[in-house]
């Protein structure tokens, strides 16, 4: 993790409700192995939201059982630029150059501005 992400806010105050593992596969509708492949290969991003609490994932991530479309490939962009899921996390929940947050776009469909911008910045 760089600096910068170090000293930035606790994702506990940006995320508003996390899954832990079990949660996450029961709201994907697959095992908690899958879950963990999911995350390795950054088709979800977990974190340690506060000291002590295990690895959660957003819950906003979900949606209707299913990954939110464009999440996926917005996190490997990130992580082919050297981003960890908690930089991931906190752009997405941050980045004060749209319209609301990142994870909101991608969830009501308007995407590609988030790609755009994450392109940007990612690389």
């Amino acid at each position: 993790m760089n600096d910068a992400a170090a000293s930035g806010p606790e994702l506990d105050t940006l995320v508003d409700a996390w899954l832990d593992w079990s949660e996450t596969a029961t709201a994907l509708g697959v095992s908690v192995n899958k879950v963990r492949t999911m995350i390795r290969e950054h088709e979800l991003a977990a974190a340690v939201p506060t000291p002590g609490a295990g690895q959660q994932v957003p819950a906003a991530f979900v949606q209707e059982g299913e990954v939110v479309k464009g999440l996926p490939g917005l996190l490997t962009m990130f992580h082919d630029g050297g981003w960890d899921d908690r930089e991931c996390i906190e752009w997405i929940y941050t980045d004060a150059d749209l319209p609301g947050r990142p994870i909101d776009a991608l969830r009501e469909n308007r995407g590609s501005e988030v790609k755009r911008r994450a392109q940007a910045i990612a690389l």
